[in-house]
């Protein structure tokens, strides 16, 4: 019987965001456009970066990461909720449920230790500026880097430690989108209340230390800054204000689900929507709109491969190999 009711559960069944069949084509149409958004937006930031010699210094290096983790971080399940609007059944294996599982912690872990990584290169190019360049070497930003996917990697796998043995023989609906953590211990066979409050206090204690020491690195930096030029105090307030507008962004959702995890669901699924989709589009667009750097170099980039009738001569090109 034991062995039994461990594999009694095979797959799990997402609600999703709205059980009206009549919004489905149009969630569909909307998130579809959104993720696609998400996509290129972030490539293009990359793509700026990496082909922009003024870009190559370690604020922007740091910047193109973090593009790339909001790439993975909409793709871990944006993917299969977009599919999911056209299918009546919108079923999950148990093994792509813990996947996702895995994914998400490793990118959100990720994120937050490099928003601290950012935090730190913003104090020493505001602070030390004569000294810039030699504390955040190559090699120092390649570190800080491979720490955010250690940090992630180790979050994610202690999540899962405690997920991967759970009997599920009970129901199976995951009132979400996607496997989250809290809501899939939720539905175990067993009393998950420790399991559930040792999951939410890992995630609590990585994203509330993180919050904590990035809050208390601003008035650092502004207290340091106020004996250099008003040009200087002008620079770092737009600067940090910048990087103050995308922590709140994304601290403010995962916090509140993650400190106050037994509240209501329907929110804690809203609030999750906007933390691994809504934010890494609006940080995009934080970041470009901005940043005159990066807004010069992506007027540099598209004079360079979309010049006037080149677009549409690529197009005519195309066009005449697929006939021929």
């Amino acid at each position: 019987m034991h062995e039994t009711n461990h594999s009694m559960v095979t797959e799990f069944v997402l609600l999703g965001l709205s059980s009206y069949k009549e919004l489905q084509p149009f969630l569909f149409v909307i998130f579809l456009l959104i993720y696609t958004g998400i996509l290129l937006g972030n490539f293009l930031i990359i793509l700026t970066v990496t082909s922009d010699a003024r870009l190559h210094t370690p604020m922007y290096f740091l910047l193109a990461n973090l593009s790339f983790t909001y790439m993975c971080l909409a793709s871990f399940a944006t993917p299969k909720m977009i599919a999911d609007f056209l299918v009546k059944s919108k079923t999950i294996s148990f093994e792509a449920c813990l996947t996702q599982i895995f994914f998400l912690h490793l990118f959100a872990g990720g994120e937050i230790v490099l928003l601290v990584s950012m935090s730190y290169d913003h104090y020493v190019a505001i602070c030390k500026p004569l000294h810039y360049m030699m504390i955040m070497s190559r090699r120092v930003c390649i570190m800080l880097v491979n720490i955010e996917w250690c940090i992630g990697l180790i979050h994610t796998l202690s999540q899962l430690a405690f997920t991967v043995n759970l009997p599920f023989c009970g129901p199976n609906q995951v009132d979400s989108f996607f496997c989250d953590l809290p809501l899939v211990t939720k539905l175990a066979c067993i009393d998950t209340y420790g399991i559930s409050l040792v999951v939410v206090t890992n995630s609590g204690f990585l994203s509330m230390s993180s919050f904590v020491l990035l809050v208390i690195s601003y008035p650092v930096i502004l207290i340091t800054v106020r004996k250099y030029s008003s040009t200087s105090m002008a620079k770092a307030h737009s600067t940090l204000t910048t990087h103050i507008t995308v922590v709140i962004l994304y601290f403010g959702p995962c916090i509140f689900i993650y400190v106050w995890p037994f509240s209501s669901y329907s929110a804690d699924k809203v609030l999750a929507v906007f933390y691994t989709i809504f934010t890494t589009i609006l940080n995009q667009v934080i970041y470009t709109l901005r940043n005159k750097e990066v807004k010069s170099a992506m007027a540099k980039l598209k004079s360079k491969y979309l010049k006037p009738g080149q677009a549409s001569a690529a197009f005519r090109n195309i066009l005449s190999l697929e006939i021929n």
